[in-house]
């Protein structure tokens, strides 16, 4: 039933606010989801998760309204079919440049004879098999969100983005960055004019449009037609918020910064 919310609400562009989940603990999923967000992108490309804490993580926010979106690792068939198989609600892909790596995404995530997603049998996405498989009963399939994180995906950007199956594109900021010589400057008006043209390309083929955006940055991407943003990470809140506290407190009683 989440899944199929989850799916509506993305298909109907409503604005949507979620966080990556760069931890792998269970207890802080948990807590983060019961603060409202729509969303966990549970990192798997950057970070040390591994299947058995994906599993604790989504258990952990399943009472909650929040989803559960997997970013893989990179084009891996089979870590996209197990994060599928353990309930995953979307699966994000990275560094997706061209239509042919578009079409392979959508293929590793869609059943035979539409592509070539294995069938688990005893599998938490089934109900532990209860939900049976067949050709005049599929599941709902997972949202799939393809990265544009270089110059050579803003170029391909309009075909990726036309190819039937993929769902979102999500801008990556930070890589395009990079990619562009802008190394550590996400904000630079180059590089935001560049997202901007890329979120109106994507509406115009009538997908989704997300970005990696904090709230002070979010709103020229928001103005210009995207509607799923991740605000950050919860590790970036904690390390915030636990910083700044340090440093209140030292300055208030006259104490030096370490």
């Amino acid at each position: 039933m989440k899944l199929k919310q989850w799916r509506s609400r993305i298909l109907e562009q409503q604005r949507m606010f979620g966080l990556f989940c760069c931890s792998y603990s269970s207890q802080t999923a948990e807590a983060i989801a019961h603060s409202g967000y729509d969303f966990l992108i549970f990192d798997t490309e950057h970070c040390p998760g591994s299947l058995t804490t994906l599993h604790a993580q989504f258990l952990a926010i399943s009472s909650t309204s929040t989803t559960a979106v997997v970013r893989v690792g990179g084009l891996d068939a089979g870590q996209i079919k197990q994060c599928l198989d353990l309930g995953a609600h979307a699966i994000m892909v990275p560094n997706v440049d061209t239509v042919a790596q578009a079409q392979v995404a959508v293929s590793y995530c869609r059943y035979a004879p539409a592509g070539k997603r294995g069938v688990g049998g005893s599998v938490r996405a089934s109900r532990y098999g209860r939900d049976k498989i067949s050709g005049d009963h599929r599941p709902e399939d997972a949202v799939l969100m393809v990265q544009a994180e270089s110059r050579i995906a803003m170029q391909n950007l309009p075909q990726i983005a036309d190819v039937e199956g993929v769902d979102v594109v999500f801008f990556g900021p930070n890589d395009l960055a990079a990619d562009m010589g802008l190394l550590g400057q996400p904000g630079h008006p180059e590089v935001v004019a560049a997202v901007i043209t890329g979120i109106s390309q994507v509406r115009a083929a009538g997908k989704v449009a997300a970005v990696l955006a904090n709230e002070h940055a979010c709103d020229p991407y928001l103005s210009a037609g995207a509607s799923v943003i991740a605000l950050g990470s919860e590790m970036g809140i904690l390390v915030a918020g636990a910083d700044s506290l340090q440093q209140r407190v030292r300055r208030q009683h006259g104490e030096a910064q370490p």
